[in-house]
């Protein structure tokens, strides 16, 4: 991997650094297919967003755009990941964030996850994850820099041999996945969560929400729990790297048989429309 802090060249940033400290930032998570970052207005529209709904002092943002354009520019490789991070910036040492006026800014790239090719073609393999997510609606729908509970789920992902997990608020209720949101399909009716309390809005699930509305298809987010998925026709899950995958079991429970799913309609009709 290689990163840039404040535009140098530079793979450390400062111990007091409120990234650091409180993970006070956001981030978002960039596909670069022939050296071009894909919906990158819709990176830096996030950036925008998220940073203004945590009030971080706000980056020169046509300069960072310029400077994620080289950056791609520059590289070896066609294809590989860029992920942006805005922090507070550094000093101090409690909560407040008074005083706080220059992020700090950081570019990374790496080299694009080569797995997700072969799972469009066998399908994801979930499991429900123990592990919920907390709900804060000051939170919700952010791609901010506290993400222990995924990591925690990753764990459990990785422990257990599976793709992915389906991930449930405090109450139960199905939000999303570790690192991906969620559809599902019965009939001519796709149901995503309502996210309105707890996880990430992803990119890629805003566009495939925006190409749900103008198809044929039923659009409903929903508050509903997991077992809802055990007598549907179809689930997929989605991220900007993914960009969509189907979903080909899911383990509700180690001791009951897995949920199986066979259809791939909606995972068709989305697929091409999603590459863009």
């Amino acid at each position: 991997m290689s990163y840039w802090v404040n535009g140098v060249v530079c793979n450390s940033i400062d111990v007091s650094d409120r990234a650091v400290q409180f993970g006070d930032g956001c981030f978002t998570t960039i596909h670069v297919f022939n050296h071009q970052p894909k919906m990158m207005d819709s990176h830096i529209a996030r950036l925008v967003q998220d940073s203004a709904r945590l009030k971080l002092p706000q980056p020169d943002w046509q300069a960072l755009e310029a400077q994620v354009h080289a950056i791609c520019q520059q590289q070896i490789e066609d294809e590989f990941v860029c992920k942006v991070i805005i922090s507070r910036g550094t000093g101090g040492r409690g909560y407040s964030s008074v005083g706080f006026n220059q992020p700090t800014v950081i570019i990374s790239v790496a080299s694009f996850p080569q797995h997700y090719q072969a799972l469009q073609q066998l399908g994801v393999k979930l499991i429900l994850s123990r592990i919920p997510i907390s709900k804060n609606p000051y939170l919700a729908g952010m791609k901010h820099l506290n993400r222990l509970e995924q990591i925690l789920i990753r764990q459990e992902i990785d422990e257990a041999d599976f793709d992915e997990a389906l991930v449930v608020d405090t109450d139960g209720i199905l939000i999303e996945c570790c690192s991906a949101n969620i559809f599902w399909r019965k009939g001519e009716t796709v149901f995503t969560p309502s996210l309105a309390f707890s996880g990430v809005n992803g990119l890629m699930r805003q566009k495939i929400l925006a190409h749900l509305l103008a198809s044929p298809y039923d659009l409903q987010e929903v508050e509903r729990f997991p077992e809802v998925l055990g007598c549907c026709d179809e689930v997929l899950i989605c991220n900007t790297l993914m960009p969509i995958l189907p979903v080909a079991s899911i383990r509700i429970d180690e001791n009951k048989p897995l949920w199986h799913y066979l259809s791939r309609e909606l995972f068709e009709y989305l697929f091409l429309r999603c590459q863009i």
